[in-house]
């Protein structure tokens, strides 16, 4: 049950599965190198009948072309973008686990150690946090949200009574300009929603 949400929510685990099956897939689809039978061939072997020329043209067919694995600048790319998933993975994790699990139910309060993960990792980085938390913070609640009641989402209790919710998503983008400053905007490009911040 969890795990079917888990993936649905969580997009960079989505590509990883999907890559992992892919090379599974692809390990138990690849071509014989061998006939099945020696009747098949005259040699024992198939590369034993072939030229050196004929050899280099049938190497040439079986590698795959990917021509952007070899391209420093993608591998460059596809090291820090791992970097970045390393990064933000436990947080991402851990709020995806306070909202969609049963952990908390609606209008719950969050727990001192949550809450000070929560805090600085995440709301740190908020690009309105000082509005938001406005004249001190009291805890961290998780809630319906107001107008889409289908969501839930964390919400500041200031001290004064009042709350307001904040989008862990902001959060996150917010940290990766400032820890990723020239790969940012593709990683958010590729692995964020578009139109939530």
């Amino acid at each position: 049950m969890a795990a079917p949400m888990l993936l649905r929510g969580f997009p960079v685990l989505r590509l990883r599965l999907r890559l992992y099956n892919h090379r599974v897939a692809s390990a138990f689809v690849a071509p014989l190198r061998f006939p099945l039978c020696t009747a098949a061939s005259d040699s024992s072997r198939p590369e034993e009948s072939l030229s050196s020329a004929d050899k280099s043209s049938a190497v040439e067919k079986d590698t795959p072309k990917y021509p952007r694995w070899n391209d420093p600048d993608y591998r460059q790319w596809k090291d820090k973008e791992e970097e970045i998933l390393r990064d933000i993975e436990p947080i991402l994790m851990l709020t995806k686990d306070i909202l969609h699990s049963r952990t908390y139910m609606d209008g719950e309060r969050l727990t001192a150690e949550d809450e000070k993960a929560i805090v600085e990792r995440l709301l740190a980085y908020h690009p309105h946090a000082e509005d938001k938390i406005g004249c001190g913070l009291d805890s961290i609640m998780v809630d319906r949200h107001p107008q889409f009641r289908r969501s839930r989402c964390l919400f500041i209790i200031r001290t004064d009574g009042a709350w307001i919710d904040f989008s862990y998503q902001k959060c996150l983008r917010q940290y990766i300009r400032e820890k990723y400053p020239s790969h940012s905007e593709r990683f958010i490009r590729e692995h964020f929603k578009r139109g939530s911040g």
